[in-house]
């Protein structure tokens, strides 16, 4: 499955690409930077890669640039939305993709999907040196609805379909 936007195309990643994700197989057509995937994805990658099946509507997706069609980067979610409708997600993108307002229309790319799919509300946590994904998150509606030690929590209702 894939999301489009603009500048950004989320492509759902199944259990074999998450293998060659971790593994760093690469073909042609994969095009990945070269500081694709970040460290805290890999475990989920593996956990994904071991799975029988996935859930395309709130997996893992891959973030790719339309501009140069590079993956610069991961969104996924924690699984789909629990018994309040809420669904948790995270995303990263490598350093030099960075800055571009890529991060922002993913998360609202993510959101529109979620809605469509029965989620109500959206939540996320970043550190709270991060001000960048904080900024991001506050772009994509997103407010701050308190702190965990180092983390700053923050959720978005999601209008009904």
């Amino acid at each position: 499955m894939e999301l489009r936007s603009e500048h950004v195309v989320l492509e759902s990643i199944n259990p074999e690409l998450a293998g060659r994700i971790v593994r760093r197989d690469e073909r042609p057509g994969d095009a990945w930077h070269p500081e694709y995937p970040f460290v805290d994805e890999l475990d989920p990658l593996r956990r994904l890669a071991a799975a029988e099946d996935a859930d395309e509507d709130f997996g893992m997706f891959l973030l790719r640039r339309t501009a140069d069609g590079l993956a610069v980067g991961g969104l996924g979610f924690f699984g789909p939305p629990d018994e309040d409708g809420r669904v948790e997600f995270g995303y990263g993108l490598v350093p030099a993709a960075r800055g571009a307002g890529l991060a922002t229309e993913a998360v609202l790319l993510a959101m529109r999907h979620a809605q469509q799919r029965g989620a109500r509300s959206a939540v996320a946590d970043t550190d709270r040196t991060n001000t960048a994904s904080q900024r991001v998150l506050a772009k994509s509606g997103f407010t701050v609805v308190g702190t965990l030690g180092q983390l700053v929590l923050v959720e978005r209702l999601l209008a009904p379909v």
